[in-house]
């Protein structure tokens, strides 16, 4: 039975062990090949899109599925969970002074590369100007899923890591009303009312993004739950609402969630380390189903007479337009040409756009399938070529900084009765506590090192203890004084004994 047709049998218990079985399988299978991609340098995005093609109708699996409407839904439930776990994940203090550079390349940068990326499909491909505007616009968006998952693992300055992670979180919003706005109506006359429309849901998203994520945080930080498995939950729970109340709003849902992850990332919550492995693993989930669906929805036979068509359209996509609006975009703020180099570059393209195609296909677009085909091999083709070239290209430019010392890992539980809260302090290899003595800590009055954990034994420190790599403390802190307890503690990390002479504010999370 193909997938989408009216016919359907009931679900036994059997049927559900096989499903069961069969995903439990796949989901092994695709943890087993994070460790190819990660040594190969290839986002993880084409190992699971592979295994979806193995199973479809042309692989092993033989499974003919063909439901457009329902990939493009789990792909948008798939991309809520991966833009919370990238918003939990973003650091204020590295987006904080690129901000403006890329919100230019979120909008400005789109349309510029929408307008190159359209006229070379319609001039070079022959395709109408419709289909070339939904082609522009769908693979202007650069991947949050591919960014998060190649760049924290690439040793660049927090200002390049911080421009691309933000314009990935950001540029989703503006791409999806463009394309839905598109393939509803086809090419606005008035562009500017098109222009409107997407300024308005964009504040309207933003608006309510930020104000759930800070009553979010609020409320976390002052509610002390039962177990500390609730906190994650609560928070991905928090970042759902935000997206749902700004697609109600007739706003951005997309920024909202992102957005109001990035508040509750940058608010430290109670048992933070818990909270961000359990999005992790859902943000894993959410990639691995998500990808290996839209494999299943191509066809790989009928992609053989749009090969050429993507290869040409992706080769002004990445070397045309997204230099040239990377160009336009960050020459104002002085960027330096390596870094501008390495972001022209680094404009991966991954499930975001695959999903973005399934659009024009649910609303019966005039040869869908073909947008659908060429955009899916321009990603596999150029995420090939991008993906494991970008270490190499960040080594030749010299952007590799790995003088920064190791962040600490502070983990909060709140003490309700004693109106306190008890910090766990990790200190990892490369801190710059190392060596630092209890009393040189200076922490704040109303805050103290209660406990060291050293090589597996507990001991009650004196002032002159000396810290070493790989302790674990217990620091106790009254409620006036946890956060500049929390940042006292990084700055040491930071910038050892001498921190407060030396500028380091530990504001990082």
């Amino acid at each position: 039975m193909r997938a989408g047709q009216g016919r359907t049998r009931p679900l036994t218990v059997h049927h559900l062990n096989q499903l069961l079985l069969v995903c439990s399988l796949v989901l092994l299978v695709a943890v087993a090949a994070v460790r190819i991609s990660s040594r190969s340098g290839l986002p993880s995005l084409l190992v699971y899109l592979g295994i979806g093609v193995a199973m479809g109708q042309d692989g092993v699996g033989d499974i003919h599925f063909d439901n457009a409407e329902l990939t493009q839904v789990i792909g948008y439930a798939a991309l809520v969970v991966i833009l919370a776990e990238g918003g939990l994940g973003t650091k204020w203090k590295e987006i904080k002074p690129v901000l403006p550079a890329a919100t230019a390349l979120s909008l400005a940068g789109v349309a510029v590369s929408v307008g190159v990326t359209a006229s070379a499909a319609h001039y070079l491909i022959g395709l109408e100007w419709r289909q070339a505007l939904i082609i522009g616009a769908v693979v202007s968006s650069t991947d949050a899923a591919a960014v998060f998952s190649v760049l924290r693992k690439i040793p660049l300055p927090a200002r390049v890591t911080g421009t691309l992670e933000a314009e990935s979180g950001f540029n989703d919003a503006p791409v999806v009303i463009l394309v839905v706005s598109l393939s509803t109506a086809g090419p606005v006359e008035h562009w500017y009312v098109l222009l409107g429309v997407i300024v308005l849901e964009l504040a309207i998203g933003a608006a309510i993004g930020l104000a759930v994520g800070w009553l979010g945080s609020l409320g976390l930080r002052h509610v002390a739950l039962p177990a500390s498995g609730l906190y994650p939950i609560a928070v991905m729970a928090i970042a759902v609402v935000a997206y749902a109340g700004g697609a109600l709003a007739h706003g951005s849902g997309f920024l909202a969630v992102y957005l109001a992850a990035m508040v509750m990332g940058n608010a430290r919550l109670p048992h933070w380390p818990a909270t961000r492995g359990f999005a992790d693993g859902l943000g894993w989930m959410a990639q691995i189903g998500m990808f290996v669906l839209l494999g299943l929805l191509v066809t790989p036979h009928e992609l053989g007479d749009d090969i050429v068509p993507a290869l040409v359209i992706g080769l002004v996509l990445t070397m045309v337009a997204r230099p040239l609006s990377v160009v336009l975009c960050l020459s104002p703020f002085r960027v330096p040409w390596q870094e501008q180099t390495l972001m022209s570059w680094a404009g991966l393209r991954g499930a975001v756009p695959i999903i973005l195609a399934t659009i024009p296909m649910v609303e019966g677009v005039d040869a869908s399938r073909r947008i659908f085909n060429i955009v899916f091999v321009l990603v596999v083709v150029y995420t090939l070529v991008q993906g494991p070239t970008l270490p190499w290209l960040g080594r030749k430019l010299r952007l590799g900084d790995g003088s920064e010392a190791a962040d600490l890992g502070i983990e909060s539980a709140p003490l309700e009765r004693l109106r306190g809260h008890l910090l766990s302090v990790a200190i990892p290899d490369g801190s710059k506590m190392h060596g630092v003595e209890v009393a040189e800590l200076r922490l704040p009055h109303g805050a103290a090192v209660t406990l060291i954990v050293r090589g597996g034994e507990s001991f009650v420190p004196l002032p002159t203890t000396i810290l070493q790599r790989g302790d674990e403390l217990l620091v106790v802190a009254t409620d006036p004084v946890r956060d500049a307890t929390e940042r006292r503690l990084r700055a040491v990390g930071h910038g050892g004994k001498l921190a407060g002479w030396l500028g380091t504010d530990g504001a990082s999370r």
